[in-house]
């Protein structure tokens, strides 16, 4: 059973990986999506699937994995403020699926944050 477990620690990454690849891939489509309020939305989308692609590199590495799970359940966080909680709340039939997404990033940040806890190696840059 623990090594079924110990497997977790190499798919946690994957999701961050992908969904970062598929923002650099897609990002004229995502800037779409990017809430009006928000500046520069090509930006946004660039930054964030950079973000998710180091990040997972940096967990699959063992290199300062805790800080990059870190800053990665606060980047979810602050998607789901800024992105999904006004998008579920709009009222429109979109609604539903910003409360899916919403609840997928809760849930991925909430990983995140255990990785970072339980799982991590590296505690250079943060405790």
């Amino acid at each position: 059973m623990d090594t079924f477990l110990s497997l977790g620690r190499w798919i946690f990454p994957v999701p961050f990986a992908v969904q970062g690849l598929l923002q650099l891939m897609n990002a004229r489509g995502l800037a779409a999506v990017v809430p009006a309020y928000m500046p520069a939305p090509l930006l946004w989308v660039y930054f964030t699937g950079f973000c998710l692609i180091a990040g997972a590199a940096s967990m699959f590495l063992g290199k300062y994995d805790k800080l990059a799970a870190t800053l990665i359940a606060v980047l979810m966080v602050i998607i789901v403020l800024l992105v999904h909680v006004p998008g579920a709340m709009a009222g429109t039939e979109m609604s539903r699926v910003s409360m899916s997404m919403l609840l997928k990033d809760i849930g991925l940040a909430g990983g995140a944050m255990l990785y970072a806890q339980f799982v991590a190696k590296d505690r250079s840059v943060v405790g």
